[in-house]
């Protein structure tokens, strides 16, 4: 039966991405400063048209309507180199902490007990190191810069919209509970359906790599029904897991919207009603109007990019999960005596009350060759990993010099006990051949 490996919960993922902050103050305090000098030349543009319309219902000259036109054209452009300057100092900030992550987590996945990964499977590692990696960094690439910009382009446009009149505050606090209603629902179910998606994949990857690499094993046991109906099972898992997460989206999105509907109508008719009361000039309407109007934009960009943050947030906790696997061994302190090894009644099971060994006994001297032969499936490779000190028995003994393999640190034991895979993708073709492929110097014939 397969394990998960573990995910970080929220407070281990706050605590990585504060320690990042800290880690990259001066890059972090580039970005930022870049967007929020952004975010408030983009908000010159609606005050001066507001200002505009005011002077020109009340009377004005063509320069004047040159100057504000010349004055926002400035505005505008000035938006857009510091815009393109900010994605830029996020981006290469978002490049540099992916590469640490990235160096973290192979770092992490290398010095991972190997009975943990036996005991995971090959799926959940294999998800972890090609889909969330890539989501990860689709994350930080995009959302994350994308989603800065939008913060900081709606608290400034807020903050504008009540420089112009705390009137404004009426139609934004108004359009405040569809979002929070539709976002909260959704962010209360989006975190589990997302792990849940990603385990999905994990359990794919795993019953086809599994059951690829025991190809011939399948056959040879007649188990390829067996195979295919896990397989099957595992897609419709998938299925189930994708049509939830697209059930949540699908609510959640048309409920924000009627969220950015609402501010712009009663902006325009409540201002327009101040204005025939003469509490509001027409510039003041028009202004507030186009500030409303342009919180749309950064509110829809946070919002979608939300949906982007919390598939990275789950495959960020994937990743950091490899980290807070347990130790697998419980050292005693003890040192082996000789180097012979000995295995007495050894029963070992994948799946509870299933052995696929029953009662072994072998004895190892110093310098004895010992062969184990037996058709697929028999219990070979498994033998070969507890006598590596891979798994405990789950009954019996396996010890080196009297001491039991799993009471050695992992450094000490390899000392005594070696594993080498027979990976056929390691050495092909005669051992020659392969100690030739160093020497290029050489010539063919003496070679």
């Amino acid at each position: 039966m397969r394990v998960l490996l573990p995910i970080a919960d929220a407070k281990q993922v706050r605590r990585y991405a504060a320690r990042l902050a800290r880690q990259h103050p001066r890059e972090l305090t580039r970005a930022v400063s870049l967007h929020v000098l952004a975010a408030l030349a983009g908000l010159a543009a609606p005050r001066l048209i507001g200002d505009l319309v005011g002077k020109v219902s009340t009377g004005t000259t063509l320069s004047t309507v040159d100057k504000t036109i010349l004055a926002i054209a400035v505005f505008l452009l000035a938006q857009t180199v510091l815009t393109r300057y900010a994605r830029f100092a996020s981006a290469t900030l978002g490049e540099k902490v992916l590469a640490e992550l990235r160096e973290n987590f192979v770092e992490q996945s290398l010095a991972l007990p190997i009975g943990t990964v036996e005991k995971a499977g090959t799926g959940d590692l294999l998800t972890r190191t090609s889909r969330d990696v890539d989501q990860l960094g689709w994350s930080v690439r995009f959302a994350v810069p994308e989603t800065i910009i939008a913060l900081v382009t709606t608290i400034f446009t807020v903050i504008a919209c009540l420089l112009v009149g705390v009137w404004v505050l009426v139609p934004l606090v108004l359009g405040v509970p569809a979002l929070y209603i539709a976002t909260r629902w959704y962010l209360k179910r989006a975190k589990d359906g997302y792990l849940r998606e990603s385990a999905s994949y994990a359990a794919i990857n795993a019953s086809l790599a599994e059951t690829t690499e025991g190809a011939r094993t399948v056959e040879a046991l007649g188990l390829e029904q067996r195979r295919l109906d896990g397989i099957d099972a595992d897609i419709a898992e998938s299925y189930a897991a994708e049509r939830y997460t697209l059930f949540l989206r699908s609510v959640w999105f048309p409920a924000v919207e009627i969220g950015y509907l609402i501010p712009t109508v009663v902006t325009l008719l409540f201002g327009g009603w101040l204005h025939t009361q003469g509490q509001a000039s027409l510039g003041d309407v028009t202004a507030a109007t186009l500030y409303v109007q342009a919180l749309i934009d950064p509110v829809d960009r946070l919002i979608s990019w939300l949906d982007e943050l919390q598939l990275g947030a789950t495959s960020l906790a994937r990743l950091l999960g490899v980290a807070y696997v347990p130790d697998d061994r419980s050292v005693s302190g003890r040192t082996p005596d000789h180097e012979h090894i000995d295995a007495a009644e050894v029963r070992f099971a994948y799946v509870d009350d299933k052995d696929v060994l029953h009662g072994v006994d072998l004895h190892v001297a110093p310098g004895e060759r010992v062969a184990m032969v037996g058709p697929s499936g028999a219990g070979k490779s498994t033998l070969g990993r507890l006598l590596a000190g891979i798994h405990p028995p789950r009954a019996g003994s396996v010890t080196v010099g009297n001491v039991a393999m799993t009471e050695l640190p992992l450094d000490d034991l390899r000392g005594h006990v070696a594993l080498v895979t027979q990976e056929h993708h390691v050495f092909v073709g005669s051992v020659r051949e392969n100690l030739a492929l160093a020497l290029d110097d050489m010539a063919s014939d003496a070679r």
